[in-house]
């Protein structure tokens, strides 16, 4: 099995298939322009192919689940057809390249590290606290202010409040498994971790542009998205990010409960 880190090389131009597969993915999923996304995709497969074997290898695996996340729209919807479609599809884009890693490489790149042996710092403890309490003060202000919560559907009843409830958490979820465990942790193969998350970063909130967190969103995501792959290069724990992902998750099902529906949760300030 193949387990071991490839030391990053001093290669500028493995930087350009990277780019163009990053790419790719803001054209699928920010622009929703899938002419321009897949020639990308592709452009970006073969370039890696011509330049460094064991990269275009890794991208193929990213490059999967992103093909397999745009055959369908993942905007936000909570009727049970699209519940389990867009369930299909998450889980697909996550389980498909853990899967050809496993068994078709043969090796480990992919591996969902729930906890760290280090323990936590008292500032990733105490960001922990933070998370919910910066999300209480800042989400409500960006939804409600842009009319971003407006890109997700009116809650009318219990089942749709269930339903929502849990694809908050499950997407949220599936976020870190595919771009920090998968789309990081692959790209940090090859590159410094400040590239690999940039890298990321760019494929993580074009995913979120076209679920909804549009306007100004990506000045929350972008930011966002960083620090979740910072502090999984630091700790190392897929539970830990997972953490602070689901307690910010908390407040943007709330927030978004509320904007629809002033008089429940009146709890938030804007």
């Amino acid at each position: 099995m193949q387990t071991e880190m490839i030391v990053p090389a001093r290669r500028p131009m493995k930087l350009i298939p990277a780019v163009l597969l990053a790419a790719s993915a803001f054209c699928l999923f920010g622009l929703m322009q899938p002419l321009a996304g897949y020639p990308l995709l592709v452009a970006a497969l073969a370039t890696a192919i011509l330049i460094d074997r064991e990269l275009a290898k890794d991208l193929f695996l990213i490059a999967i689940g992103i093909g397999i996340v745009s055959t369908t729209s993942v905007e936000a919807d909570v009727s049970w057809p699209s519940f389990f479609r867009i369930g299909t599809v998450l889980l697909l884009a996550v389980g498909v390249p853990f899967l050809i890693d496993r068994f078709v490489y043969r090796r480990k790149a992919i591996t969902f590290p729930w906890r760290s042996r280090e323990k936590k710092t008292k500032g990733e403890i105490a960001y922990l606290f933070a998370v919910p309490l910066l999300g209480w003060a800042i989400l409500p202000f960006y939804f409600i202010r842009s009319g971003a919560y407006e890109n997700w559907p009116v809650i009318s009843d219990a089942g749709e409040l269930g339903r929502f409830f849990v694809g908050v958490n499950a997407v949220g979820t599936w976020d870190e498994l595919f771009f920090i465990c998968t789309c990081f942790a692959l790209l940090r193969r090859h590159f410094p971790v400040w590239q690999a998350n940039l890298l990321q970063a760019v494929i993580f909130v074009s995913f979120l542009w076209e679920l909804g967190y549009r306007s100004w969103g990506p000045l929350l995501t972008f930011p966002f998205a960083l620090l979740q792959g910072y502090l999984f290069s630091k700790t190392r724990s897929l539970g830990y990010i997972l953490a602070v992902h689901l307690l910010f998750d908390a407040i943007v099902f709330l927030a978004i409960v509320h904007a629809h529906h002033r008089d429940w949760i009146p709890i938030f300030w804007y």
